[in-house]
């Protein structure tokens, strides 16, 4: 699976892997936003991930790639399954109001979640597509797309990011971005 991954070369110039260099993940990433706790990832799954991001100086990108691969197909299903159970749950919003801690200091915002059917190359499962807007006082965006689709025996969960700061208008390629990196996936696993 991690052959199938995109790689930063292939995205962008300016994209790479995160500098630093933490253990590798065995979690998924947030699917509801706001403050919300990431899901459990559904048992019986061998869990392979890829981290890249793209920063500058007036926001930044991310791509988290995740694949759960289980033994068959029926198990597989039933995580997809499990995953959707979470999303269905996410509020269509969040209001959350200014966080300053010792490793953190985020301005107050409002960020909207939509969950959306989603049908890939014969990939089916679903999107959660995320607005965040921060403050007036602090204008920002982060718009995120969270894709959770099987085939076979795998469950694959793409997170595509993008902030922008200084900035209160959302970012104008988002959902074709999205759709192409994830698509780019799902058409090579096959």
């Amino acid at each position: 699976m991690r052959g199938a991954f995109l790689q930063a070369s292939e995205i962008g110039p300016t994209w790479a892997a995160p500098e630093e260099s933490a253990a590798p993940a065995q979690t998924l990433v947030s699917f509801c936003g706001g403050t919300s706790t990431p899901p459990e990832v559904p048992p019986g799954a061998e869990l392979v991930s890829s981290s890249l991001a793209d920063e500058g100086q007036t926001g930044a990108q991310t791509l988290h790639q995740t694949a759960l691969v289980y033994p068959d197909a029926a198990s597989a299903q039933a995580g997809l399954a499990l995953l959707r159970t979470v999303a269905g749950q996410c509020p269509p919003s969040a209001e959350v109001p200014a966080t300053v801690t010792a490793d953190r200091n985020e301005p107050a915002f409002t960020e909207t979640a939509e969950v959306r059917e989603l049908d890939e190359d014969g990939w089916t499962g679903f999107v959660i597509v995320r607005h965040k807007n921060y403050e007036a006082a602090h204008p920002g965006t982060a718009d995120t797309a969270v894709a959770v689709l099987t085939s076979r025996n795998v469950v694959i969960v793409d997170t595509y990011a993008i902030y922008r700061l200084d900035s209160a208008s959302a970012s104008p390629n988002f959902e074709a971005d999205w759709q192409r990196l994830v698509g780019s996936v799902v058409q090579r696993v096959g």
